[in-house]
């Protein structure tokens, strides 16, 4: 599908909007679903529904707004061997109010997914509380070069963002636009986001869990895995995030500010 110039020429400005000019074969069935982080209270254990148990390290904002853009490491997590139902992700999700509707873009390790156990860039979305499917149903891939379900490179940092323009939600790596999911999805009905969450999450299927969250490193380490940058396009509030860790005990954050944290851990022990 065509986009039109108007748009295409503005996304530097965009860019610049989302203080993205910094650092530096898509799969379109149905993979095992990434659930957004509820709203539970710090260290209440991994979070059981859809047939998965999660962990979450998550920064969190109530606010209102057009868009928000995050910079973070990308990692090759351990997941344990020949397991297809667990992976290992990092991610930044705007959501509506009811948290029904959300536009997510991140990496993840994902051998259901992605066929192997190296960093892949996905999208994702929720449309009225119903799942989707990673890297399609609806979005419409506009860079040639830059497309979900590339892998990313370990250890390096990228930038990822998520902007509404025009009604349709656009999606940016690395200071690239790669896409957006129509605004038609929701009927024209979510134009704005109420709640922005950047996170790393675990998927895995009993209470007990060898993945690595990020890198693996603890997050108190200064090797370990991180989001910084965090900023928010179109709104009259500040960048706040709020974190919090559903398993402290296996995942949790360090140095936390207003737009950045560290995160990781090594679950339970070696895979």
């Amino acid at each position: 599908m065509r986009i039109g110039r108007s748009i295409l020429s503005g996304t530097t400005t965009l860019l610049t909007a989302l203080g993205l000019l910094a650092a530096a074969a898509p799969a379109q069935a149905a993979a095992p679903l990434a659930p957004r982080p509820p709203a539970t209270a710090s260290g209440t254990g991994p979070v059981c529904w859809y047939g998965a148990c999660y962990d979450y390290v998550s920064g969190r904002q109530i606010t209102d707004t057009a868009g928000a853009s995050i910079r973070m490491m990308q990692a090759a997590p351990e997941i344990k061997p020949g397991d297809t139902s667990s992976h290992s992700l990092q991610e930044l999700a705007l959501q509506s109010a009811d948290r029904n509707s959300t536009v997510e873009i991140g990496w993840t390790v994902d051998l259901g997914l992605n066929g192997d156990t190296r960093p892949h860039l996905f999208v994702y979305h929720w449309v009225n509380g119903q799942e989707s499917c990673y890297n399609g149903c609806g979005f419409v891939s506009t860079n040639r070069n830059v497309k979900p379900g590339m892998t990313v490179g370990a250890g390096s940092s990228a930038s990822y963002a998520i902007q509404n323009v025009g009604g349709d939600w656009w999606l940016y790596w690395n200071n690239q636009a790669i896409g957006y999911f129509p605004g038609s999805l929701w009927s024209g009905n979510y134009t704005r986001a109420q709640v922005v969450t950047a996170f790393g999450e675990i998927a895995h299927a009993t209470d007990a869990t060898c993945e690595d969250m990020g890198n693996g490193w603890a997050a108190a380490s200064n090797r370990s895995s991180w989001i910084d940058s965090y900023y928010l396009a179109g709104s009259a509030d500040a960048p706040a995030l709020t974190v919090s860790a559903t398993s402290p005990a296996l995942y949790f954050s360090a140095g936390a500010t207003a737009t950045s944290f560290h995160l990781g851990g090594p679950g339970s022990g070696t895979c």
